[in-house]
């Protein structure tokens, strides 16, 4: 269950992550795997779908009993802005998974980490990667490393103020050293995490911008470190970042794709990759 935040309202929050837990799943969830995956009474899991129900957010198979999104729920999607981040990146997405074969990733920024939009799956037959729905720590994933690179430096000393949790032997907890590779990160114009977050898993990831040069979001490569190498190829990176760049292009950054946010704070603009 993700940990509630001070302020937060319990029952609200509670609510939220049963909503999330069924939206996120790959199928229909009866109460005891709810339960299970949020460290949750089957009895509150039980009052909260309750609600959630009676409101239309979800809805009960009146033969397994089990429960999937309702009609509110998808009546909430519909009413989402035409300009869609997932929309407009699943093209460059698409071409770029078709290109290299690794399974490509677009996530979006919260107060928590890197929440996974949308997945695309790589061409080999064995995958390990992330799920949509998922939240990436901010320090211990490409992802996550990325959007601190680029945010605003009050929100990046309060996030790294806070105690960063170690994932693997390789998850760099020390705020210090995180700072300098952000440095990096936005000399480069990408992040890599090789085993920071989980073993034998890396990830690539490259910033996208909106009109207003914010980094909202980013999109990643990600994969086995067995065809993903802590180094990646220059090659990939390079595509990678245009396809970030496409998809700044959409959202309307124009001519600010090579003029982000962090080079007007007095931070360095991401070079291309070299090829």
């Amino acid at each position: 269950m993700n940990e509630l935040k001070p302020g937060g309202v319990h029952s609200v929050q509670l609510a939220i992550d049963v909503l999330e837990a069924v939206a996120f799943a790959d199928d229909e969830l009866g109460v005891t795997q709810i339960a299970e995956r949020l460290n949750m009474t089957k009895g509150s899991v039980h009052r909260h779908l309750q609600t959630l129900v009676e409101r239309g957010y979800l809805a009960q198979n009146a033969t397994t009993s089990r429960y999937a999104i309702g009609p509110r729920s998808r009546l909430l999607a519909r009413h989402a802005p035409e300009t869609d981040l997932v929309h407009l990146a699943d093209g460059p997405m698409r071409q770029l998974r078709d290109a290299l074969g690794h399974p490509v990733v677009l996530s979006e920024m919260t107060p928590r980490g890197a929440l996974v939009l949308s997945k695309l799956s790589g061409r080999s037959p064995i995958e390990i990667g992330v799920r949509p729905g998922s939240e990436l720590a901010f320090h211990a994933s490409a992802q996550g490393k990325v959007m601190l690179a680029f945010a605003p430096l009050p929100l990046r000393a309060r996030l790294l103020g806070q105690p960063l949790q170690r994932f693997t032997d390789r998850t760099i907890v020390s705020a210090r050293k995180i700072e300098q590779e952000l440095q990096e990160v936005v000399r480069l114009g990408f992040a890599t995490a090789p085993e920071q977050a989980m073993l034998g898993l890396n990830a690539v990831a490259a910033p996208i911008f909106d009109a207003q040069d914010a980094c909202i979001a980013c999109v990643a490569l990600v994969g086995s470190i067995q065809f993903l190498p802590e180094k990646p190829r220059p090659s990939d990176v390079a595509q990678l970042i245009e396809t970030a760049r496409q998809i700044s292009r959409k959202l309307g950054q124009g001519h600010g794709a090579d003029q982000p946010a962090a080079a007007k704070r007095g931070g360095r603009t991401p070079r291309r990759a070299p090829v």
